[in-house]
């Protein structure tokens, strides 16, 4: 069984417990049904506005699945590095914390 949850652009690796992983998983699968559901409505002629709120249910839907992530990458990856004396981790928050806020 492969690991998915290697992040590809630097390597590195996250263990998470099995409930972690399913709840995290189950939301974006939330998402992936959302969207389909938009798909399904731009078929279908949906009324813009209609496809917009549904569109913005998924915004919505990803900032939280973010925010539960995130919250969890502070309280494990980021404190034990910093408790490890690896300082270069708190610029890799800033960097990833200005990218989830544009």
């Amino acid at each position: 069984m492969t690991n998915k949850n290697v992040c590809p652009a630097c390597q590195k690796k996250t263990e998470r417990s099995e409930e972690e992983r399913k709840k995290l998983i189950n939301r974006l699968k939330r998402i992936e049904g959302q969207i389909r559901g938009i798909i399904g409505m731009l078929e279908n002629d949906a009324y813009c506005n209609d496809i917009l709120m549904q569109s913005a249910a998924v915004n919505a839907a990803v900032n939280s699945f973010n925010r539960e992530l995130l919250a969890s990458h502070i309280r494990s990856c980021v404190a034990r590095d910093i408790r490890e004396g690896k300082d270069e981790t708190i610029d890799e928050l800033v960097a990833t914390l200005q990218k989830l806020m544009k």
